[in-house]
Formats: structure tokens, sequence, C-alpha cells
């Protein structure tokens, strides 16, 4: 004879949008968001749901922390550097004034007594320019796990096949930090020996972090895929100015490159010799801008 039991699985059904907002109501006391809230704000639902027609520009939100030019927060998805996320920087060389765009951005986060950790920089940091900007030396932390200058570029091109222990070192150390938390916000340069795997492992570890991230790669990685949500090409635009593309982000596509005049660090004398020099043109993958493909 069968012996009469409770079943442990109950067939589900659905239940009226009225019984759900009823039930959240007596179970919180707050009315939950409606269907056409969810509709006009589907961050509501999951900071990782957006809205491709509204990717772009107003204000920096929690998710955001302001870049200080307002025509390049007029460009960012959410108004502003992302954080929890990675962000590249594509660079032809360095030294073409990413450090003072990236400034307004770092200072307050140093000044409020954050780490701000430099990882394999292609350079001497000088601790003189960093003031110059306003930018405590002293929470300037530099992570060298490679060396420096031309015995770095040959080892490069030794290791061209893969990335060796040193690099692997850099991308572990980078991961670690990211994943503590503990950082105010982190530079790295990675290289192109950088695998896929290590750099989608470092966008998982950035999710833990509660401030911007930012790779300085070669223009070269720019033809590879990335896991950073948002890509950026950075070229020199003459004494004290920048010309600035976003190849990859949510949203639509940049239309034309942004120039951006960042602080001054050169003498009247030098400034007008550099304006007298002809600016490098945009590569037509570049100037494109849509034809860029998002990877």
């Amino acid at each position: 004879m069968a012996l009469p039991f409770t079943p442990l699985f109950v067939p589900s059904r659905p239940v009226p949008l009225a019984s759900a907002e009823a039930a959240g109501r007596a179970s919180t006391g707050h009315m939950p968001p409606g269907r056409a809230e969810l509709l006009a704000e589907p961050s509501a639902l999951h900071p990782a749901v957006w809205r491709a027609q509204a990717g772009r520009g107003g204000p920096a939100g929690a998710g955001t922390l302001s870049s200080g030019f307002p025509a390049l927060d007029a460009e960012l998805p959410g108004g502003g550097w992302p954080v929890r996320v990675l962000t590249e920087l594509l660079l032809r060389e360095p030294g073409v004034g990413e450090l003072r765009l990236l400034a307004p951005v770092l200072v307050p986060l140093a000044r409020a007594g954050r780490s701000v950790m430099l990882f394999d920089p292609p350079a001497e940091i000088n601790a003189v320019a960093l003031a110059e900007l306003g930018w405590p030396p002293a929470q300037c932390l530099v992570v060298r796990s490679r060396a420096a200058g031309p015995a770095r570029s040959a080892r490069g091109q030794a290791s061209r096949r893969g990335a060796g222990p040193s690099e692997s070192g850099a991308c572990w150390a980078l991961e670690q930090t990211l994943r503590s938390g503990q950082a105010g916000a982190v530079l790295a340069w990675p290289g192109m020996n950088a695998r896929a795997e290590a750099l989608r492992r470092l966008q998982l570890a950035a999710q833990a972090h509660e401030g911007p991230a930012f790779l300085l790669r070669e223009m070269a990685a720019q033809a590879h895929p990335s896991p950073a949500p948002l890509r950026l090409v950075l070229q020199p635009a003459g004494g004290d100015e920048l010309a600035l593309q976003i190849v990859k982000r949510r949203g639509p596509a940049m239309e034309q490159p942004l120039r951006l005049s960042l602080s001054p660090v050169l003498s009247e004398r030098a400034l007008a010799a550099a304006r007298r020099l002809p600016v490098v043109a945009w590569r037509s993958s570049v100037t494109a801008g849509a034809a860029v493909p998002h990877r």
C-alpha cells in the first residue's frame, strides 16, 4: 500500500505581477520596481545590464569617477572612468601625456591617502613631476617585475612566443592587488606578451577593485581581442595636447577623435617649437571609428 508523503518539489506556476508586487510590499514595506521602471533603468536589475542607446554621457554615476575633462566625460559610458573593470589605453609610445590625462582622477585618490600602484612603468617615475601635478609621491607605489629600458626590450623580443616567468609574476601580483581591493587605483604596463587568459583573469579580479584600473599597452594590441570593456587610443596632438579615440565602449561608436588640453609642462619656448611640428596623422583604422571591431 502506498504511504502518504509530502512532495519535496511542487510544480512551479507563473505568479501574477500584482501578486508579486503585493508580496514585495508585505516583506519589505517598499514597492518593488515595476516593469516600466526596469525598462527605463535596466541597471536597477543588475549593474552589468545597460541600454545600448544610452551608453554614453551624463554625470558620473556610482560606478564611475569623473575624468576631469567634461568633453571626455560626455563620451565615456556612465560619465567617467569606470571602476571594477579594466580600461585599456593604447599608445604608440610612452610619454604622450597619459599620466597627465589620468592625473585628475588619480590625484584625489592619492590625496585621500589611497595608494596608486604602478606595475612595470616603462621609465623611472619623477617625484618632482608628480608633486607639480598635486600627486603626493608618498602615495605612489611602483612594482617592478622585470628590467626597464633596453634590457626589457631585448627580453621581450626573446620571449615573443609566450609570457616568461617575469610576465607571469607581474600578472599574478597585479591580479592579487586587484582582488585585495586595498589600492586606490592601479596602472600597469603588461607589454605585448600578456596572454589572453591572463587578461581575462585580471578582468575578473578587477570586479573586487573599487577604483579605476588602467592597462597601458602598445598600439599593436588593438588588433587583438581584449576583455576590457573600454579601450582608448592616445596620440600626441602638439604641445600639451592629446588626441583621443575611443575604439571600444558600450553603446554607439565614437564619431570622431577628441582633442584635449593637458596641464602644461613645457616652457613657452618649447611649446612654440612643439606647435611648429607636424601632428601625426591618425591611422585609417582609428579614424574610421565605427569600422574598428569591438573586441
